[in-house]
């Protein structure tokens, strides 16, 4: 077991020596001389008065002194553990541990005992962290892949069955079947991206993008895919007037793609979709007339797209503003 030893102690005993020492020492060699043969004339040379501010002199001294020392000391190993705790903040990253005496430790060594004890904790808990992330990525990505056989050869029997002559109602369930293969496929294929770009395998490339032109060519895209729907597509996109964000134009695409897609597939019997894009308050905002997203149905389909989205703008610091009730939903997209 390690000995402990206290610091504040420390500085009571050796401020009690240098006081109290002193004058027990006169006191002795006083008593000393009283019982010698020194006679009343040799007692007389000893100014007295100049031995007691003699000795009061050296004991204010010696105090100050070694309060100087001891608190100068202690200064310093407080401001060496100040250091490596700032390095760390001001860097990111986990501090070095520091070094302790073990053999007997005061309260300073103590605290830097802790805090490397912490520090331990900490590198331990992240290597957790790392390796159970790794699983999960891997987990998802070949649960992904395996997943893809089994739905493969469901959407084969569904194409043969179609080929069958069977009532309606069986042409029906035929065709929920098949949009509930491709709905599970879609979700799966979010799932394997949101997990793709958590990890860092899709790059970051931002760079200085025209938004007003990014948000014009996303709606030209989707535009007849809407139309396909009989959704009115209301959208307010300035030509003479833009802004500029720093930000990767693949992924705000993707982000706009999710956007315009969670309408299509969570909001069409709204038949409405507003694209704005505001100049002076720099922002995109889209809008739709769907249950919103209180719905159990968008709740359970868009979940990993937002995530991904979410994950997207704010790696590009954006932000999204959700403003949903069962008139629809509007998202703002600006600076986070």
């Amino acid at each position: 077991m390690k000995q402990t030893r206290s610091l504040f102690r420390r500085f009571l005993v050796g401020h009690f020596l240098f006081i109290f020492f002193p004058p027990i020492v006169l006191i002795f060699f006083f008593a000393f001389i009283a019982f010698s043969d020194i006679n009343e004339e040799n007692l007389n040379t000893l100014n007295l008065f100049y031995v007691i501010l003699l000795l009061f002199g050296f004991l204010i001294v010696a105090f100050v002194v070694i309060s100087w020392l001891f608190f100068l000391r202690l200064r310093k190993r407080l401001t060496r553990l100040q250091e490596v705790m700032s390095f760390s903040a001001n860097n990111n990253s986990f501090p070095k541990p520091v070094s302790v005496q073990t053999d007997r430790m005061d309260e300073i060594d103590q605290l830097g005992s802790s805090f490397n004890w912490m520090i331990q904790q900490l590198e331990d808990s992240r290597k957790r962290e790392y390796e159970e992330e790794l699983l999960r990525h891997r987990l998802i990505a070949n649960l992904s892949h395996d997943l893809r056989t089994p739905l493969t050869i469901l959407r084969g029997h569904v194409t043969r069955l179609n080929k069958e002559s069977m009532s309606l109602e069986g042409q029906n369930s035929l065709t929920e079947m098949n949009h509930t293969i491709t709905r599970v496929g879609d979700l799966m294929d979010d799932l394997l991206s949101y997990t793709l770009l958590t990890s860092g395998k899709h790059p970051f490339q931002p760079t200085s993008t025209d938004i007003g032109r990014l948000v014009r060519a996303s709606v030209a895209a989707w535009y007849p895919v809407f139309e396909e729907k009989e959704i009115q597509f209301d959208v307010d996109l300035p030509t003479e007037e833009t802004f500029y964000w720093e930000a990767d134009p693949k992924w705000m695409t993707r982000v706009l793609d999710n956007l315009f897609q969670n309408i299509l597939r969570h909001a069409a019997e709204g038949k409405y979709a507003n694209i704005v894009v505001d100049v002076e308050k720099e922002q995109i905002i889209v809008a739709d007339r769907g249950p919103g997203m209180d719905n159990s149905s968008y709740e359970r389909g868009a979940g990993i797209g937002l995530s991904t989205s979410n994950y997207m703008l704010k790696k590009m610091k954006l932000k999204a503003d959700f403003t949903s009730n069962e008139n629809g939903t509007r998202v703002a997209i600006g600076r986070a």
